[in-house]
Formats: C-alpha cells, structure tokens, sequence
C-alpha cells in the first residue's frame, strides 16, 4: 500500500471509492451533488491537499485537507481494507502538510448517531478532543479537535 498525494488522473478511482461510501456522508446524496463533489476534489487535488491509499493502483482510501483552515475535510476507507490503519496512516501523512503550531479540525455525526460511531472513536483514539456542535449540509455535526498549538 502506499499513501501519496492524488493526482488528476485519480479522480475515477476517488469516485469510486465514494460511491461506495457515500451513505456515510451529508451531501453526496444526489447525482448532482456527486458531480460536485468531484470538482470540489479535483480543486483539492490542484491545490496538494487530496491524499489517497492505493492498493495496486486501486484507491482504497481518500482524504482531503485544508492548509489554509488546518482542517481534515473528508477521510473515506473502502470497507473491505478497514481495521488495516488505513485512515490512520492517511492522517499521519497529511499531518506534514499542516501548520504544526494550530490546532486541527475535523467534524463528523454526534454523538448517537450510527453513522458516527467508528469516525468518532477513531477520531478520539487519534488524540481529538469533542469541541462545539455545528451543522453541515442540513446535518447535525460535532466538531473534534487535535490540540497542536503551544501553551507557551
């Protein structure tokens, strides 16, 4: 496996991937709004901040990142290479990409809701913190937080 930063010619792959865990996510109900989500990659993806985990040249994990904002946007695994720290290792990566001296967020389902479970206790096993409760495309979000800035 190998985690890089997406290139265009891996957006197919991406959506790919996507569709198949588009359920799990606000906003990616409809064929429009997977159109969208596509250029909203490929803006990323010209931007440096998409990385994907391949398998032989399959993308089994996505993620997108905001350097401006220091923010964790989308993290994806296809289902059949989870509990292989996948997402994990994608983390890890991008984490060189963002501004060690701020703080990192990333929001998902609150607490209670069945799609959130495993991204929040990932999210806490990577060392977040529960922060405000927000919403995103007309859904109920909890931001988590990863302390990076120094108390000095």
């Amino acid at each position: 496996m190998e985690i890089l930063l997406a290139k265009n010619q891996d957006i197919d792959g991406w959506m790919n991937l996507v569709c198949k865990v588009k359920e799990n996510f606000p906003g990616l109900e409809t064929a429009d709004a997977l159109k969208e989500h596509r250029n909203t990659v490929l803006g990323f993806i010209h931007k440096e901040s998409a990385i994907c985990a391949k398998i032989e040249d399959k993308i089994v994990g996505a993620l997108l990142f905001s350097k401006d904002n220091n923010m964790l946007c989308f993290l994806a695994v296809d289902a059949e290479y989870r509990r292989q720290h996948i997402a994990e290792k994608m983390v890890s990566y991008m984490l060189k990409f963002l501004d060690p001296e701020r703080d990192i967020i990333v929001t998902t389902y609150r607490e209670g809701v069945q799609e959130g479970i495993a991204a929040r206790a990932f999210y806490k096993h990577l060392g977040f913190v529960e922060g405000k409760l927000t919403e995103e495309f007309g859904s109920p979000v909890q931001e988590f937080v990863l302390i990076r800035h120094s108390t000095n």
